[in-house]
């Protein structure tokens, strides 16, 4: 991204030299050239770009393995060792959330990809690039050791992830295996973006060369697929604009480009547009901006619900859920709805993801990024000079100071959040994990790496292995790296914080400590209520309690800073100045901070409102 230091040119993240960064460096003599099959798989990564290959090993790519150490130096890619397949995946995903770079997870035979698969299906939801690397016992049986080999050796394995990546392949030969990862990451990367899974049978790793290989050009290999509109389409586009009093803009995925980011502004203020923004994904609107109507939320919150209905046109940029946003506001036939997406292309019947089937008067399937740029050089030509004034109320986004609650009294997950703000106050932060209690409008996002966006597919225990994978991302520049995690959410991935921790990988995480997977809480309130049974049982069997979790002790175990638990807001802003000055000298830190259960009044009106009733929100709810 153009913002972090220092810049290399265009949106890519900064190769600057990493001083915190542990190395693990082979001693010996490296290989000159490639003599195995794995050899191959390892070069064609480097040619690829893979500067990273996250994993926890695994005995099926162990020929893999010692080609990454003993042929290439484990150097581009490095090798990240994690303790759990799905970190590794998370991590993977984490670092494509804020670089938009592919980088490469490597799992176990079967029972590694078992142990991903969850993580595989938030890159899915999340649309993020990744480049998942299995491995199977051998394929030829003759070759296979008595029962390991055999339980480790799947016919189809891509078949456990099929329905949630983009492509997999199980290539039989080191030329194929070579095509196989440039088609992988080339799909991986042509939006509408995904994961992508290649099985490596591991006699092909382990085989010698017989013959050496022709020359394979990676480049002529991943070409450049356009993704913008045709001037028709523009056309039609522009017609329509041109006729809208009362444009409203969904705002959804984007990439992290700045230069995206000026032209999307750019185009709301040409429209006099109010822009509506998504807090399961990455900022891609600033939210203090006066254009923009309503704080970020998982659902739409009551004041953006409104706007909704008011709205005559209808404007959505890959936005993740049209047809319920649309429901949510009651819009009638007279409202015009525009799609611009790609993100059809990938729906399936197994999955569903792609959400309700949306009315639309114009659909252009095309890549949003690449639409904006020339709907508004259309418009400058159709005489829209901008800015045009916006209509509707002003944004209800303000600036304050945070008040520190009272010594003794309770604090919220409000308090966390602003007390978190204020303690950073002047920097520059990439928030990359909140759990969904958060508020949209406590924390104003003003450019596209201060927030990344949730996990993606709603799997609790995701959000400290993508936090580190933002993290080593962020590594070079000059923005602090936070996630606040549920406590749900962190004692599921905890252990990927040892990871962060071997490589030094700065990392500030905040525990939103309730002591309940209390989203699940607020559902059997809900059905007590429904049936006319005792609401005051909905702890049962959801309190995390006798004994308490101590998070600041499991951070230290994984060689972290643990601090906490906070109990008294008083002590909040030591124990956050604390914790930055750890991650400032490049070291990674946890604070465990003891919220009172509960969510703001306007979450459970939006949770309310969209679902009619039926539920509270997302299910597991591990967050705060």
């Amino acid at each position: 991204m153009e913002d972090l230091k220092p810049a290399v040119g265009g949106d890519a993240v900064a190769r600057a030299e990493r001083p915190n960064e542990r190395s693990e460096r082979p001693s010996g003599a490296l290989a000159q050239e490639a003599q195995f099959g794995s050899d191959v798989v390892a070069e064609t990564l480097r040619q690829l770009g893979i500067r990273y290959i996250a994993l926890n090993p695994g005995a099926s790519f162990r020929g893999l393995h010692d080609s990454l150490v003993n042929f290439l130096g484990n150097e581009e890619p490095k090798m990240l060792l994690c303790l759990h397949e799905e970190h590794a995946v998370a991590m993977a995903q984490g670092y494509a959330k804020v670089s938009g770079e592919t980088m490469a997870a490597a799992v176990h035979s079967n029972v590694g990809l078992m142990h991903g698969a969850m993580a595989i299906f938030n890159a899915w939801c999340d649309r993020m690039p990744v480049l998942v690397i299995g491995a199977t016992g051998p394929v030829d049986a003759a070759e296979r050791r008595p029962w390991i080999d055999w339980i480790h050796t799947a016919r189809d394995q891509g078949a456990l992830v099929r329905h949630y990546t983009k492509w997999d392949d199980q290539p039989a030969s080191p030329e194929a295996a070579r095509e196989a990862l440039a088609r992988a990451k080339w799909i991986a990367e042509t939006a509408p973006q995904g994961p992508v899974y290649v099985n490596l049978d591991a006699g092909m790793q382990e085989a010698p060369l017989t013959k050496p290989l022709l020359a394979f050009d990676v480049a002529r290999h991943m070409p450049k697929v356009a993704g913008s509109a045709g001037p028709a389409e523009i056309e039609a586009l522009v017609a329509l604009l041109k006729e809208a009093k009362r444009p409203l803009i969904l705002q959804g995925r984007a990439s992290r480009s700045q230069a995206a980011w000026r032209d999307r502004v750019a185009l709301a203020e040409a429209l006099g547009a109010r822009v509506l923004t998504d807090s399961k994904i990455g900022a891609g609107f600033p939210t203090d901006h006066p254009l923009h109507a309503s704080a970020p939320a998982h659902f739409p919150l009551p004041d953006a619900q409104r706007m909704i209905g008011e709205a005559d046109l209808v404007l959505s940029l890959d936005w993740v859920e049209v047809a319920g946003t649309l429901k949510s506001g009651k819009v009638g036939a007279a409202t015009r709805i525009v799609q611009i997406s790609l993100d059809h292309r990938i729906h399936n019947g197994w999955s569903m993801d792609h959400q309700a089937l949306p009315p639309v008067d114009l659909f252009v399937s095309a890549d949003p990024d690449a639409v904006v740029p020339e709907l508004l050089a259309a418009l400058r030509s159709a005489g829209f000079t901008g800015p045009r004034e916006g209509w509707g109320p002003e944004n209800p986004i303000k600036d304050g100071p945070y008040e520190v609650p009272a010594a003794g009294s309770a604090m919220y997950v409000r308090d966390l959040a602003l007390g978190l703000r204020e303690a950073t106050c002047g920097r520059e932060v990439c928030l990359l994990h909140v759990p969904i209690s958060w508020e949209g409008h406590w924390w104003p996002f003003r450019h596209p790496l201060d927030y990344v966006g949730s996990d993606g597919g709603g799997g609790i225990g995701g959000g400290p292995g993508i936090a580190v994978g933002g993290a080593l991302a962020l590594q070079g520049s000059d923005r602090l790296p936070a996630a606040v995690c549920g406590d749900g959410d962190f004692i599921m991935g905890a252990t990927a914080i040892w990871t962060a921790v071997r490589y030094r990988i700065p990392l500030l995480v905040v525990v939103a400590n309730n002591r309940s997977f209390y989203n699940d809480e607020v559902h059997q309130e809900r059905v007590a209520k429904m049936r006319g049974r005792p609401v005051e049982n909905r702890w049962i069997g959801q309190k995390m309690i006798d004994p308490e979790l101590d998070f600041a002790a499991i951070a230290r175990a994984q060689g972290a800073v643990g601090i906490g638990p906070v109990t008294r807001p008083e002590d909040l802003a030591g124990a956050y100045a604390a914790a930055i000055t750890i991650v400032d000298e490049g070291g990674v830190a946890v604070v465990d901070v003891h919220i009172e259960p509960g969510y703001p009044v306007t979450t459970i009106e939006a949770f309310g409102q969209t679902a009619q009733g039926g539920t509270a929100g997302p299910s597991r709810g591990g967050e705060s």
